[in-house]
C-alpha cells in the first residue's frame, strides 16, 4: 500500500477534527434531550393533579398517580421541604467567581460584610447580640452562580486536575442541593453588620444562617479533650496531649521493632506506617490550635517533631534488610483504615486534600504591577485623599492587596479546562476595586497588571 500524500493526510485530519465536534454535538443534544423529558414529566405531572383537584378526572390504576397535595407548612417541614429566606447578601471584595478562592483559608486578606435584612427582624441587630464574643463563625449559604441546576454523582474538583470522586466527598457548589458552607473570622459588629475576614463568598451571596464557631463542638480534638476531661478516672486537660505522645512513642517503638522483626505481614507494615505517620502528622498540625487552648510547653513540640521524625526515618528504610521489607507505594483505595488508639477518635482526611496533584505556585510581580499596586490607597482612610488615585474598599493596605493576590494565585484558582486547554492565555481576576492581569508557567503565576475596576472610579 503506498504512502498517503500530504493533501490526503490534511483531508484525514479534518475528518477527525469534524467527527471529534459530532460527538460533542451529540453529547450536548442528548443532555438536552434529557432535561427536556425531565421538564415535560414535571409538567405533564402538574396537569394531572390540576385536573384531579378540580374533579374532572378520577385516576385509576392505569394512570401515573397524582402526586399529593401540597401539605401545609408543618408537615412539608417535617418531610425536610423548606422555603428558605435569605437574611442578607454578602458585600465581598471578589465580585465575579473568577478567581476567588475555593476554601476560606486560601486569602487571609479576604475581607466582607453582611447586613441582616429588615425584613426578617424588625431590630436586626437585636440578632446579633452576643455574637461580639465568638471570633468565628459559621456562614451557611446558596451558590447562587452555579450558572445551571444540573448535577452528577461524579466531579472533577480542580485540585485533583481533572480525576472523578463522587460529589459528597468534596466540596463542589454543584451538588443537589446548592448549600455552601464556610467558616470565616469574625472582625467586628456595627449595628445590624458583621465584618468578616478569611473569606471565599463572592458579592451578593446569599447567607440563610449564621452559627458560631465553638471549638468545644466543632473541634473533633478538643472533643475527645473535654469527654476524657469529664472522667474523673482519666487524666485532666493539659496532660491529655502528653499522654498521647508517649503512648505514641511507645506504641511505635516497641511495635516498629517487631514488625520489622517479621512478626507481620507486609500489609501489616504498611497499615502501621502509615497509620503512625497520619497520627504524628496530626498532632503536629494541630498543635499551635492546642497550645492556644492548654498552654503546652515548649518541650511538648520538641517531642512532636522528634516523633514525626522517628516515623518518617523509620519509613524510610535505609539499610538493605530494611529495604526489602518495605512495602511498595500503592495507590489509595476506597476503603480507608481510621486508627482508633484506646478508644480515641482522630480526624482522617482524603489524601489528595493534603497533597493534591496541583502544586502550590510561586506568585511574583513584575516591577509595573508593583508599581501600580502601590497607586492604591486603603481602605476607609481618614481625611482629605487625592481624587485621581483609586482606593480600596474593604483591603487596608497594598501590602494586605499583594498578600490577597498571592493567596489567590498559588492556589491555581485556573479550573481544569483552562489549565489544560488554554495554559497560554492571559488570566483576568478582580478583588476589590483592583482588577488582575496575569499569566502561568511552570510552576509559577506572574502578576502583569494591577489596574482599578472601571464601576468604582466612576462612583468616586
Amino acid at each position: 500500500m503506498s504512502p498517503l500524500c500530504d493533501c490526503c493526510g490534511e483531508h484525514i485530519s479534518k475528518l477527525y477534527q469534524q467527527v471529534s465536534v459530532m460527538r460533542k454535538e451529540i453529547k450536548n443534544l442528548r443532555q438536552m434531550l434529557d432535561s427536556a423529558c425531565r421538564a415535560h414529566r414535571k409538567h405533564m405531572a402538574s396537569l394531572q393533579s390540576a385536573v384531579s383537584k378540580i374533579g374532572l378526572c378520577d385516576p385509576d390504576k392505569d394512570h401515573i398517580p397524582a402526586p399529593p397535595s401540597p401539605a401545609p407548612p408543618q408537615t412539608a417541614l417535617e418531610r425536610g421541604n423548606i422555603q428558605t429566606v435569605p437574611i442578607g447578601y454578602i458585600s465581598s471584595c471578589f465580585s465575579v467567581k473568577n478567581g476567588t478562592p475555593r476554601q476560606p483559608t486560601i486569602c487571609g486578606p479576604s475581607r466582607a460584610e453582611l447586613r441582616i435584612q429588615q425584613s426578617i427582624f424588625n431590630n436586626p441587630g437585636h440578632a446579633l447580640v452576643g455574637l461580639e464574643q465568638y471570633s468565628h463563625v459559621w456562614i451557611i449559604f446558596v451558590f447562587h452562580k452555579n450558572g445551571h441546576l444540573t448535577y452528577k454523582a461524579k466531579v472533577k474538583p480542580p485540585r485533583l486536575n481533572g480525576q472523578r470522586v463522587g460529589v459528597y466527598s468534596t466540596r463542589s457548589p454543584h451538588r443537589p442541593n446548592a448549600l455552601g458552607l464556610t467558616l470565616a473570622k469574625l472582625d467586628k459588629i456595627v449595628g445590624d453588620t458583621i465584618f468578616l475576614s478569611d473569606i471565599d463568598m463572592i458579592e451578593g451571596t446569599p447567607v440563610l444562617d449564621i452559627k458560631p464557631y465553638i471549638p468545644e463542638y466543632d473541634s473533633l480534638n478538643t472533643r475527645v479533650v473535654m469527654d476524657s476531661d469529664s472522667n474523673p478516672d482519666q487524666p485532666n486537660a493539659t496532660t491529655i496531649e502528653e499522654s498521647n505522645i508517649l503512648n505514641l512513642c511507645n506504641y511505635s517503638e516497641t511495635d516498629a521493632q517487631s514488625t520489622f522483626k517479621g512478626e507481620r505481614l507486609e500489609d501489616d507494615v504498611e497499615s502501621f506506617l502509615s497509620r503512625v505517620k497520619s497520627e504524628a502528622d496530626i498532632l503536629v498540625s494541630d498543635s499551635s490550635r492546642v497550645n492556644a487552648q492548654f498552654s503546652l510547653s515548649k518541650d511538648l513540640y520538641s517531642v512532636l517533631e522528634g516523633v514525626k521524625a522517628y516515623v518518617n526515618q523509620g519509613d524510610s528504610c535505609q539499610s538493605e534488610d530494611q529495604v526489602s521489607d518495605c512495602p511498595k507505594t500503592k495507590p489509595p483505595e476506597l476503603t480507608v483504615d481510621h486508627p482508633c488508639y484506646g478508644g480515641e477518635t482522630y480526624s482522617i482526611i482524603a489524601g489528595w486534600i493534603k497533597e493534591p496533584p496541583v502544586g502550590i505556585l510561586d506568585v511574583r510581580f513584575t516591577p509595573h504591577a508593583e508599581k501600580e499596586l502601590a497607586e492604591f490607597l486603603p481602605a476607609h482612610l481618614s481625611g482629605p485623599c487625592e481624587s485621581d488615585r483609586p482606593k480600596f474598599q474593604f483591603l487596608c493596605s497594598p501590602e494586605e492587596a499583594a498578600a490577597a493576590i498571592r493567596g489567590v494565585l498559588s492556589a491555581d484558582p485556573r479550573s481544569v479546562y483552562r489549565r489544560t486547554r488554554c495554559r497560554d492565555r492571559l488570566f483576568f481576576f478582580t478583588i476589590d476595586t483592583a482588577d488582575i492581569t496575569c499569566w502561568f508557567g511552570q510552576g509559577f503565576a506572574e502578576v502583569l497588571q494591577v489596574r482599578p475596576v472601571t464601576c468604582h472610579i466612576a462612583s468616586m
